[in-house]
């Protein structure tokens, strides 16, 4: 079968390497991919947001599946796009489906209405943010403040004093994020640890991948601005049997059901973002696809045929789906551009040298300039390694980081540190 892949970052590469392994593929093509996503299939330099471009080049090459990577193009309706060509499925919400990542406040009363374990909270706008401010001064600090809308993940403001959290609230109504926070999410703070889990659904059944935890500050020991993600783990040592029994009981089954019961036409990824509060998850956060750099060592991990398991979607087989996943841990660690998250330069030529063995290196914001390998993001590379634990695994991606060279190049030294 003839698939697209929709994207250019890390998740691409490591979603393009595992569809490249499936004994169904015809040919992969990526759209617009990158560097790396090239080694796996055909690179084609049509922007995710052109939706009519890429129905004319699917009906032309014959595409039957369409995997959509970002949230971006699901937001804005591009699996609706869709629905007039029955033979292509497109792996991905409908536009409403995609308002679980697309609006925090449809989240939060779509996880009230299905009892789903979630923190208190208040919707507020410009009409009512005397109520939004005295429903601050009735929580403990830390204050947490969510943009409605997608932010490039940067919506999202975690603040110790009541004044500065009244101040920026207002500063997010008044267009700090544009009209992202036209609409801003006023949230309890919750304290635990935070990890993620994943599932794919087909509207009605569902299968679990692997479970990941990824650290999203600059800083060695969670400190500094948040990012993008500075790497991953998987498994999670700390979810075990009982844990994850919670959440499927509580969160995974209440959300897939509620789907159904709703009748929102939804066919993809579903990312929980999740804490765990002494032993008890709560739902932080949906996304309508897989993470980033989660999906960097949760689809190395899956021991089965994964164009197999998106063609169980199609057929409603998805209940039967046999999930086997590689033995033994992953570790990402995630190289950035010099002064990411804030300003910082590309077009840094990148030098790979020896790669480990059990090491695989995604690329996420690399490109080709006149026939070299250069910077063109802000997170550039994900190295990820197998090994028998955490310290086997993290040791051998810090074996490949530390012989990749580009000027200003930044990791952090700790990533599962915290696990082991």
């Amino acid at each position: 079968m003839n698939v697209i892949l929709i994207g250019n970052g890390g998740r691409e590469n490591a979603l393009a390497r595992a569809i490249a392994q499936s004994t169904m593929l015809h040919t992969l093509y990526i759209l617009p991919g990158n560097p790396g996503t090239a080694a796996y299939g055909v690179n084609v330099p049509i922007p995710a947001k052109n939706t009519d471009d890429i129905e004319k080049f699917a009906l032309d090459h014959e595409v039957s599946l369409i995997v959509v990577g970002p949230e971006a193009p699901l937001v804005d309706g591009f699996a609706d796009h869709f629905k007039k060509h029955p033979h292509i499925l497109v792996v991905g919400p409908s536009a409403y489906g995609a308002q679980l990542e697309g609006s925090k406040a449809f989240a939060k009363k779509f996880m009230q209405r299905h009892h789903i374990p979630t923190a208190r909270y208040f919707e507020c706008d410009a009409t009512n943010l005397n109520q939004g401010i005295d429903f601050l001064r009735l929580l403990q600090s830390p204050y947490v403040l969510k943009a409605d809308g997608l932010a490039a993940g940067k919506g999202v403001l975690i603040i110790n004093d009541i004044s500065e959290a009244e101040h920026e609230l207002t500063a997010m109504l008044n267009g700090k994020f544009g009209d992202a926070s036209a609409t801003v999410v006023i949230e309890e703070f919750l304290s635990g640890i935070e990890f993620s889990v994943f599932a794919l659904t087909d509207g009605k059944d569902y299968v679990l991948l692997p479970e990941a935890k990824d650290y999203k500050r600059i800083g060695e020991g969670d400190a500094g601005l948040n990012t993008g993600g500075m790497g991953a783990v998987s498994p999670v040592p700390f979810c075990n049997e009982a844990l994850m029994q919670k959440v499927i009981d509580r969160i995974v089954a209440p959300t897939i059901n509620g789907l159904h019961a709703e009748e929102i036409d939804y066919k993809g990824f579903v990312f929980f973002g999740l804490i765990n509060v002494n032993g008890d998850p709560f739902v932080i956060e949906y996304n309508c696809r897989m993470g980033d750099p989660e999906t960097e060592v949760v689809f190395p991990r899956i021991d089965a045929d994964v164009l197999s398991m998106f063609e169980a979607i199609r057929h409603q087989q998805l209940g039967a789906f046999e999930m086997k996943f590689v033995p033994g841990t992953a570790v990402a660690v995630m190289m950035v551009s010099g002064g990411y998250p804030g300003d910082y330069e590309t077009g840094k030529e990148i030098t790979l040298g020896i790669v480990h063995e059990d090491s695989i290196v995604f690329h996420a914001g690399t490109t080709l300039t006149d026939g070299k390998l250069v910077t063109s993001g802000g997170r550039v590379l994900a190295v990820t390694s197998f090994g028998k634990d955490i310290a086997e695994a993290a040791s051998r991606s810090y074996q490949t980081v530390e012989n990749i060279y580009f000027e200003g190049a930044y990791y952090r030294k700790d990533i599962g540190k915290d696990l082991m």
